[in-house]
């Protein structure tokens, strides 16, 4: 008896800041990657389907990407700064002249 099937497996590629198509809010998104491979005997052997997709962490709306959007936007977040945005919880600019080390 030979026992074989299929198995999917989620991966998550990155969290993006993206405005969301349904909502219209600036959000972020999650890029997900569902890879389903044919098994034999419960032994993952090889993938016969990727998935690529987008999904609002405000409203949970999911988007379908093509590879070549999802490389795209894999790219667009590895230029992405980490960390807070510029202008959020950074300290009030000095006035001209003053050195804040000298007080």
């Amino acid at each position: 008896m030979i026992i074989f099937g299929s198995r999917g497996y989620l991966y998550q590629l990155a969290i993006l800041t993206l405005v969301c198509g349904r909502c219209g809010n600036p959000s972020a998104h999650t890029l997900r990657k569902r890879v389903t491979k044919f098994t034999l005997f419960f032994v993952p052997l090889f993938p016969f389907s990727t998935k690529y997709t987008t999904q609002c962490t405000f409203c949970g709306a999911e988007n379908r990407a093509t590879k070549e959007q999802a490389e795209q936007l894999l790219a667009q977040s590895a230029g992405q700064p980490q960390g807070p945005q510029q202008g959020y919880g950074s300290p009030a600019p000095q006035q001209q002249g003053q050195n804040p080390y000298l007080q």
